[in-house]
């Protein structure tokens, strides 16, 4: 059972309704089924309920998201960072916490890779271009693994992803190793050896993919 965190968006519509509603894009709980496992979602919640949420499934998604607050991680908000989800950064840093402390495997997707390295002590870059294409959609690069690395052992060689977002790793947080790049140098994928668990961010979104093997990596390390 994998556990994906949501979005919390006021006036989403379907059919009559226009309600606030907790949302996930369908690739994330489909990549979670092709990979073998059974998603659940995670909607913002009170924080101090992390360690119940975590308790109750195998593994841990961070879907990809609005910009972290940059108060977070002790910076002003620039022009181009896009507003606050107060709600859903508290509950998801929380998630972190308590999927760290339990050892249950954590996989970071793009704004989830963002804000693991923020809950270890990091900081972003709050924009950089060249990583996305025309608002709303998906563009692509390649990325290059550490030899050696988790990451590397799932996805050896270097592949081709689809990605959108425009902010990055600065800082490196407590612990994190970084693991596969852009051409670039953006930082694309982070690792924590330390942990006594499997603890992986990628920079791009492999739900908008064909290539299973880094979500089936966090199942294969959920069912073990």
């Amino acid at each position: 059972m994998i556990g994906v965190s949501t979005y919390l968006e006021p006036g989403a519509r379907w059919g009559v309704w226009e309600l606030d509603a907790a949302l996930l894009p369908a690739g994330y709980p489909r990549l979670v089924q092709r990979a073998g496992g059974l998603a659940a979602m995670l909607p913002p919640d009170d924080p101090a309920h992390a360690a119940q949420a975590v308790a109750r499934v195998d593994g841990v998604v961070l879907a990809g998201g609005p910009d972290v607050e940059p108060a977070r991680y002790g910076a002003e908000r620039e022009p181009r960072t896009g507003p606050p989800a107060r709600e859903r950064d508290a509950w998801e840093l929380a998630l972190i916490d308590a999927a760290l402390a339990a050892g249950v495997p954590l996989l970071g997707v793009c704004r989830g890779m963002q804000l693991l390295n923020v809950a270890l002590g990091g900081t972003l870059v709050q924009h950089i271009d060249g990583h996305a294409e025309a608002v709303g959609a998906f563009g692509g690069h390649t990325v290059k693994p550490v030899p050696g690395s988790l990451y590397a052992g799932l996805v050896p060689e270097e592949t081709f992803v689809p990605t959108y977002h425009h902010q990055a790793v600065d800082r490196l947080g407590e612990g994190l190793v970084p693991t596969a790049y852009a051409a670039d140098g953006t930082v694309e994928a982070l690792e924590l050896p330390s942990s006594t668990g499997w603890v992986l961010g990628v920079q791009w979104h492999p739900e908008m993919g064909e290539d299973l093997r880094v979500m089936r990596g966090l199942v294969e390390a959920a069912a073990g």
